[in-house]
Formats: C-alpha cells, sequence, structure tokens
C-alpha cells in the first residue's frame, strides 16, 4: 500500500523531535561530598568541663546524601567569633557504622564532645572576668579533610566555679535529714551582680529524678547545715550536694553555672524516733456530790505522726502503771478509779503512728479526800 507523501513528513518530524528528547546534556561535575555544616550545636558547662552536641549532618552541600564522612573538628577561641577553626581542640571520629546508621525514617545521629574547660587555654589569670566568654564551633569534615565551613557558634562562661565541700555529711535525727558540709570562703571580691550557692539535692532510690532540698549562700560563714523534713519515714534517699554560680548583668537575662557534684550519700530514713515529750501536765480532783474522779490535762503535742498519749499513774514508792486501755487522742484524761485517802501520781508520754514512745512528762499529784 503506497503512503501520502504529507504522512511520510509528519512520521520523518516526529522522530526527529524525539531524538532530540533523549539528547545528553553537558556532563556536571562530579559532587565534592562536602558536609552541609550543623546548625543546632549546642553547649552545656558543669564545672570545668563543657560539653557539646550536635547534629551529624545527613546531607552535603549540593543536596545529596552524605555517604562517607570524615572527623568533625572542634573549635575554640577566645574571640567573640570564630572565622577559620584554627588549631581544633579535638577531633571526634564519625560513628564506624555510619553508612549503615542511618535509615530512611528521618532519624538523626547526634555527635557529642566533652572536654575540659581550660585544657589548652592560655589566659592570664589576671584577665579572668566572670563576663568573660569562650566562643565553641564544630567543622565536619568530608574523608578528604575538606569542610563547607563553621557550624553556628555558641558561647561559654569563664566564671568562676567553687568546688564542691569535701566533708559533706548526712545524719539522721527525729527533726529529719541533717546535712552538714564546710564553705569555701570567697578569696577575690566579685560584682554585686555575681553570687555563689550551694545546692542540695535528693533522690529516692530507684529513681532519677531529683528534688531540690535547699540553697545556702557562699562566702559568708563555714559552717553550713540543712534540714530537709519534707522526706517519708522508712524510705531510702541519696543526697549531694553542688555549687552554682549565678550573673546578671544590665540589660541581659540572668544565667547560672552548675559546679561539680558531691558524691552521693546514701541515708535510710528509719523512724526510731518518738514524738516529743509532753509538758504542763495538771491533775485536779473533783467529788463531793457526785463520783470521785481525778481529771488531767497538759499541753497538746503538734508532732505530725502523732499517734496519740499514754498516762501513767502510781501511788508513793511503787511503780507507775499505765491507765488507759488505747491511746488517748486528746490532751486531756478523767481518771474515775480512785479511792478516799489516797495520793496519786501521774505522768503523760506520746506514741507516733510506727509506735516509738516518748520518755514520760514531768509528774503531777493529786489527793482524794
Amino acid at each position: 500500500m503506497k503512503i501520502p507523501t504529507g504522512k511520510l513528513m509528519l512520521v520523518f518530524m516526529a522522530s526527529v523531535a524525539l531524538v532530540g528528547c533523549a539528547s545528553i546534556g553537558p556532563p556536571e561535575p562530579p559532587s565534592l561530598e562536602l558536609p552541609k555544616p550543623p546548625s543546632d550545636l549546642h553547649a552545656k558547662r558543669k564545672g570545668d568541663k563543657v560539653s557539646l552536641t550536635w547534629t551529624i549532618p545527613a546531607r552535603t552541600m549540593d543536596r545529596q546524601s552524605v555517604r562517607y564522612l570524615g572527623e568533625t573538628r572542634i573549635c575554640r577561641s577566645l574571640d567573640p567569633a570564630l572565622v577559620k577553626c584554627g588549631d581544633p581542640v579535638a577531633e571526634v571520629a564519625p560513628p564506624p557504622n555510619f553508612a549503615t546508621m542511618k535509615d530512611g525514617a528521618g532519624n538523626k545521629l547526634a555527635g557529642s564532645y566533652a572536654g575540659g574547660l581550660w585544657a589548652g587555654l592560655h589566659l592570664d589569670p589576671k584577665q579572668r572576668s566572670p563576663f568573660l566568654t569562650v566562643t565553641y564551633a564544630v567543622e565536619v569534615l568530608n574523608v578528604d579533610s575538606r569542610s563547607a565551613g563553621l557550624s553556628n557558634q555558641v558561647h561559654v562562661s569563664l566564671a568562676e566555679t567553687l568546688p564542691p565541700p569535701t566533708d559533706f555529711a548526712v545524719h539522721l535525727t527525729g527533726k529529719g535529714v541533717v546535712l552538714t558540709w564546710t564553705g569555701q570562703l570567697l578569696s577575690l571580691t566579685y560584682p554585686q551582680t555575681v553570687r555563689f550557692s550551694y545546692r542540695v539535692f535528693r533522690r529516692l532510690e530507684g529513681s532519677q529524678q531529683q528534688t531540690l532540698v535547699g540553697e545556702l549562700g557562699a562566702g559568708m560563714a563555714r559552717d553550713l547545715t540543712l534540714v530537709d523534713q519534707s522526706l517519708e519515714w522508712q524510705k531510702t534517699y541519696f543526697y549531694h550536694a553542688e555549687t552554682l554560680t549565678v550573673i546578671a548583668q544590665p540589660g541581659k537575662p540572668e544565667f547560672s553555672i552548675e559546679g561539680d557534684d558531691t558524691p552521693e550519700v546514701k541515708i535510710f530514713a528509719d523512724d526510731v524516733f518518738p514524738p516529743a515529750v509532753p509538758s504542763g501536765l495538771q491533775a485536779v480532783f473533783s467529788g463531793p456530790g457526785q463520783q470521785a474522779f481525778i481529771d488531767l490535762v497538759w499541753s497538746p503535742v503538734t508532732d505530725a505522726d502523732l499517734a496519740g498519749y499514754n498516762v501513767y499513774r502510781h501511788e508513793e514508792g511503787a511503780a507507775p502503771v499505765k491507765v488507759n486501755a488505747a491511746l488517748v487522742g486528746t490532751p486531756s484524761f478523767r481518771d474515775t478509779n480512785v479511792a478516799p485517802g489516797k495520793t496519786y501520781f501521774y505522768s503523760v508520754s506520746t506514741v507516733d503512728q510506727r509506735g516509738n514512745e516518748s520518755k514520760p512528762s514531768e509528774e503531777a499529784s493529786e489527793s482524794v479526800p
């Protein structure tokens, strides 16, 4: 069958167009595999240690996945801004299984570094100021030790922190746990905007949650004491102390630096302590025209774990005997088992919820006519 000339021309033009679409463009330059600099560098200082954390780059500067990763340089300077890394403080190796750790779920890999604040930092002690800072950044390299630049920069205060107490101790009393240590007197004069203190924390055995017990200022006294009355009896606790430096600057928010911790001290809050001894006991006889009795009254005891009172009675030369069958719930008692012509001596004790009983009060006596 003969194909018309017009149709042949259309087929030819379509073929030319298809060949044009399949033509290969100019070759693209190979990727330099430069990791994108981190933008979430974060610094935390405790004592003379600095901890840095950042997200390990997953993309290169040309928006490709990072296949191979070099070391990360830790950069530091006393200048307010870092222009280049210069002599790095340290170099952090990439995760050994970096390529296999990445997944398609968008999970981020974290990098970290911890080191001494003053290591390799040459600064004349006379130049030290509570307002002086040091600048940190990280520089992530490719396998050829090249980078796309520095991360975001963070500033860490060089203000002094006091060393933790070396004699931090705890002991148990009926009022709670008493915490004692020797404070350090400040050897230098600081601006009023800088203050130092000690903080004491408590945690319950089996828990990592820390509870602040209290805070005392440093520099005013050497023998320091705190009492923890908020604990629960019959539980085990761990206590530690740390120092704190607080700095305030005009026009800027106040910030604080935590010092190093003391070792934790363990204590079991075993309640073997009786409540307070009652006071003010009085005895009054009543009898004419009615059944004879002696009324007792005393000042109430306000201990939180008070369960009640016991009342003891004896005659001259005899041993005291408890006269109440059950604990007395109020600071008063009526003794109806009295006989004419006798003199009775009374005392009162307190009992807590765990059965600890106090010593007897001072005696009060009353005679029956």
